[in-house]
């Protein structure tokens, strides 16, 4: 890691000696060993400027998206594995201060690490330099994931569909209860999904997977009535 924070503040457009970035690098287990502050509490708010910042971007510049096509887009987006990508295009690993233990277990190669890190820098930025700086900084760091995630808003498989827009809306995560039925040379599944314990969707087939995504497609199908 290098002694200093010049190059990645610079990135940033933060003061080098910013005790806000020094806490956002500052890994639990590394503050747990020196008896400094951790990056949890940045990690917290980052995450709520990121998700406000992705949203506005999806808003403004994508008007064709629905309110579903654009929860998914977000959901593409704002997780663990993109903001780790975004992460290491930033060259974080190489300036996060973690503890003897995650060093020794390659701590800074997880993609968990890397993105709760992303999302305290973005709240060390949020608060020494406000909104419309963090907002911009996210916006550029993910246009590419955001753009992508657009072009095909529905390129998952429909469980995941389904699972994606109904977190994203507070609806819940899908249940599914599978029945089988007929001999065993040839037998048939019947699957219902619910979101709050309402059922929302049915599907048949000869597995229990088939069934499943046949029960999720419909659910996804009928979304604007759930």
């Amino acid at each position: 890691m290098p002694s200093s924070l010049d190059p990645l503040a610079d990135r940033l457009g933060l003061a080098a000696d910013s005790e806000l970035l020094t806490v956002a690098v500052t890994h639990s287990s590394y503050a747990a060993e020196h008896g400094c502050p951790s990056n949890e509490r940045l990690e917290f708010l980052g995450d709520a400027v990121v998700d406000l910042a992705i949203a506005d971007l999806i808003v403004r510049e994508y008007p064709t998206l629905d309110e579903g096509s654009g929860s998914l887009v977000r959901s593409r987006v704002v997780n663990e594995a993109a903001l780790a990508r975004a992460a290491t295009r930033l060259g974080l690993s190489h300036f996060v201060r973690v503890g003897r233990g995650e060093v020794k277990s390659r701590g800074l190669e997880r993609a968990s690490l890397l993105a709760d890190s992303f999302e305290a820098v973005v709240a060390a930025l949020y608060l020494e330099r406000g909104y419309e700086s963090a907002r911009d900084f996210v916006q550029s760091a993910l246009a590419d994931d955001v753009r992508e995630a657009a072009r095909r808003p529905d390129d998952v498989d429909p469980k995941t569909q389904l699972r994606q827009w109904a977190e994203s809306t507070g609806r819940g995560t899908p249940q599914y209860v599978t029945i089988a039925s007929g001999p065993a040379h040839d037998t048939r599944f019947e699957a219902t999904v619910l979101l709050d314990g309402r059922v929302c969707g049915r599907g048949r087939g000869r597995s229990k997977k088939s069934s499943e995504l046949q029960a999720a497609r419909a659910a996804w199908e009928a979304r604007e009535d759930a």
